[in-house]
């Protein structure tokens, strides 16, 4: 972040004379703000999705205790471990657009909304990701802006499926419950920063997991 200089102002008073005293004036200073030049972030928090970016719904699906959270590795990067999430479609709500997403990229159906993080959350693709993502979806997204919900698993891993509900194409190979912090870590680099922010949203509605040291 560049910070403008500070100006050095020279005051010149002007004299008053009156048949008592001189009065001294000084002209009246007006102060500015410095023009700030910061460079753009590849991360943001925003009240509603900007411009240029993808809409879109990210899952932190929770274990019945709500201590451990879902992540997968994608069949296509199998190093990158990440929550499920998916584009909203046009006039679907991002609350109805996550639970149609848990579905498809999970199976699950027996879980509850527990809480939503208040704002969008986006990120930018990487110059290599943007253009393999915007040739599949014929556009030309800058990132993705997304809406995160805090699901509860409300029946058991059983029901967990990576082929979904049939309905999409799978996207995991494989999953495991892991801790916050693990999550975060798995993540791909680009990501890391949405999931630290979600995360730090849902951890008054998460438990300590007693099986972690501290």
């Amino acid at each position: 972040m560049t910070v403008a200089a500070a100006r050095c102002l020279i005051l010149t008073p002007t004299i008053s004379s009156s048949s008592c005293s001189a009065v001294l004036r000084f002209p009246r200073i007006v102060r500015r703000r410095p023009a700030l030049s910061c460079s753009a972030s590849p991360f943001a928090s925003m009240d509603a999705p900007p411009e240029g970016y993808r809409t879109n719904v990210g899952i932190c699906l929770a274990d019945p205790s709500l201590t451990k959270i879902f992540s997968a590795s994608r069949i296509d990067i199998p190093s990158a471990w990440q929550m499920p999430q998916g584009g909203i479609d046009a006039g679907e709500e991002p609350r109805a657009a996550a639970v149609r997403e848990l579905r498809e990229e999970t199976g699950v159906t027996s879980a509850e909304i527990v809480a939503e993080a208040p704002n969008w959350l986006t990120y930018d693709f990487p110059a290599d990701v943007r253009d393999k993502l915007n040739a599949r979806w014929g556009s030309n997204w800058k990132g993705q802006a997304q809406k995160w919900f805090l699901f509860r698993l409300t029946g058991s891993d059983d029901e967990i499926n990576l082929m979904g509900d049939g309905s999409e194409k799978p996207e995991f190979s494989e999953w495991t419950w892991m801790t916050p912090k693990q999550v975060i870590e798995k993540a791909v680099e680009f990501k890391k920063p949405v999931y630290e922010e979600t995360l730090k949203h849902f951890a008054p509605y998460l438990q300590s997991d007693p099986t972690t040291p501290s």
